[in-house]
């Protein structure tokens, strides 16, 4: 199934940290997943296991203290990507010198290997001058530690009565004091010791006097080299490049791209000078991203220029970008619609604003617009209740009026953030319902967050189950729900209330979830797995391949491992599903 859907969104080895009071906490360690056009995918797990996160990194919500420190998000829009651009006299003559300058700096690329050899001399100098890996690792390990114990020190102290706790506070106070005293002893013994590394490096008269004649000979030969002709085939690989470098800064604001082309043509020449691959893709690309996306070309004639764009979400830097995703083809439904509504706004005003954000019309157009999108979310009597406040609708119609806002600029996916958490049961299956009922209309992409697989066996196609930040079970619907293979998989089937038998202990799993600002050793389940084995506590384990749909990340899946049947409550599974759930 999966394989004949086009991908629209490619997720690789993504980390998304955060800063928290000095720590960092990585929120999302290495996910790779591809999700369809047209699919309706379900991420899974406990709170805290990284879901909302997940979505807010394609969606350009992450909060201000995280980033994406790793990682590839290609967005496949052919709207967004396809870029055309004429032909006419100052393009060509933009291009010439365009071209013109990747020709000089393609004669760097025949000292590349010099070149690299200069820069590892350079790095061999610096080490000698610093702690090595290994001490500051130490180092820095023993100040976050010492920093952990103060934060930790300072929040109980702010949690204290001042009127009946004088004596705690005081002894707070103190634990405090002591705790900023050894920091400071601490940097200060680290800034000595790295001190006294540097001036003994420089004290090292036999050894700066043979880096000095190494790179003198060095520079000597990569001038000699430089000097050279480059050869055709760089020149026509720059031809192409050339036409590349104007479509990319085409998508740019006109007052910015002096600027970026300055600075990408500073990045192709340290590309070449390094001998980087240029004609590889994902290289390519790379070095583009540092400045704007990449446009690639598709092909030409003599009045016009036509590539796609590259777009990496990880690295969106440009405000307009963001505008022309964010609503317009990615969209989200958050949990809670008494929040997600602005209480002094009417309904109607809320829809009409964001159609004409991003819809080219006019305000009648856009009222037209909404009252068509609120009678197809189920709105009785739209046009009377186009103007009435939040607070006139009920909780379940107040949810309907923000799918009609997510829907209002036809999105490609959709993000639907736990949209069933605040309402009834009767009403969450008419959200549901009609979630998946407007997707064969709209033919947009879901991506639901829940922690309730009841849901995802209603709604999903796939589902992608997460822990500790990382997808441990990826499949189809019915493989994760008939044939799951992570024990963490098992362990939330088993917990489905819907499942419980009579006069039986509702199962729970023991233990939490690992504590995001260490980094884990093994397997991130092993403390609460029942079938833990001494691999899982040494080594992460791969991905391994159940079917061509189905993969889950457990060493029970190696062909070594010792054969462990999956819990009885979820043995025979189907039937249960199928009367529970309604499947």
């Amino acid at each position: 199934m999966a394989e004949e859907k086009k991908v629209l969104l490619s997720v690789e080895d993504l980390w998304v940290k955060f800063q928290v009071r000095g720590r960092t906490l990585t929120a999302i360690r290495g996910i790779s997943l591809d999700i369809y056009e047209n699919e309706a995918i379900a991420i899974v797990g406990e709170s805290g296991s990284g879901k909302s996160v997940f979505t807010k990194t394609f969606a350009g919500m992450l909060d201000s203290n995280g980033s994406i420190s790793k990682g590839k998000l290609v967005f496949n829009d052919p709207e967004l990507t396809d870029v055309r651009v004429p032909l006419d006299g100052d393009a060509s003559r933009a291009i010439a010198g365009i071209q013109e300058k990747l020709d000089g700096y393609a004669r760097l690329e025949l000292g590349a290997a010099t070149y690299r050899r200069m820069l590892e001399l350079e790095s061999e100098k610096r080490q000698r001058g610093q702690l090595d890996a290994g001490e500051a690792k130490r180092a820095e390990e023993e100040l976050a530690a010492l920093m952990a114990r103060r934060t930790e020190a300072f929040n109980r102290k702010q949690t204290l009565d001042p009127s009946k706790e004088k004596e705690k506070i005081r002894e707070a106070s103190r634990l405090i004091s002591q705790l900023d005293k050894q920091v400071k002893e601490l940097k200060k013994r680290q800034e000595q010791a790295a001190k006294a590394k540097k001036a003994a490096a420089a004290n090292d008269t036999a050894f700066n006097r043979q880096f000095d004649q190494q790179m003198a000979a060095l520079k000597a030969q990569h001038e000699k080299e430089a000097a050279g002709q480059a050869s055709p085939q760089s020149l026509q690989r720059n031809k192409r490049l050339a036409k590349e470098v104007y479509l990319s800064l085409s998508r740019c604001p006109a007052r910015q791209r002096g600027k970026l082309e300055g600075r990408l043509m500073d990045a192709l020449r340290e590309a070449m000078r390094l001998g980087t691959d240029l004609a590889d893709e994902g290289q390519c690309n790379a070095v583009f991203e540092d400045v704007t996306f990449r446009v690639r070309l598709l092909d030409e004639t003599d009045r016009e220029l036509h590539g796609a764009c590259v777009l990496n979400l990880a690295k969106m830097q440009n405000a307009n970008d963001w505008c022309q995703i964010r609503g317009r083809r990615i969209a989200t439904v958050f949990q809670d619609p008494m929040t997600s509504l602005n209480p002094i706004i009417t309904i109607g005003k809320q829809i009409t604003s964001v159609i004409l954000k991003h819809q080219d019309c006019g305000e009648v157009e856009a009222r037209r617009r909404a009252l068509t999108l609120m009678h197809k979310v189920g709105i009785p009597n739209p046009e009377a209740r186009f103007d009435d406040y939040p607070f006139q609708y009920s909780g379940g119609m107040r949810q309907r009026i923000v799918i009609a806002i997510a829907l209002s600029c036809q999105p490609k996916i959709l993000i639907c953030d736990e949209p069933t958490t605040a309402l009834d049961v009767t009403i969450q299956a008419q959200i549901l319902q009609l979630i998946k009922d407007l997707q064969k209309e709209f033919n947009y992409t879901i991506v639901f967050i829940t922690h309730d697989l009841g849901v995802v066996a209603n709604i999903a196609d796939r589902v992608a189950v997460l822990y500790a930040g990382q997808i441990i079970e990826l499949g189809a619907v019915e493989e994760v729900f008939y044939d799951p293979r992570h024990p963490y998989t098992w362990a939330l089937l088993s917990s489905l209330p819907q499942l419980a038998q009579q006069d039986t202990k509702l199962y729970s799993i023991a233990g939490t979830p690992p504590s995001l600002y260490k980094e884990i050793v093994g397997d991130a389940f092993a403390p609460r797995n029942p079938y833990c084995m001494k691999i899982d506590t040494l080594l992460e384990p791969p991905m391994f391949r159940v079917t061509d749909t189905h993969y889950a990340k457990t060493w029970l899946l190696d062909p070594d491992a010792p054969r462990i049947e999956k819990p009885e409550g979820i043995r025979d599974i189907h039937e249960k599903l199928l009367k529970a759930f309604n499947i």
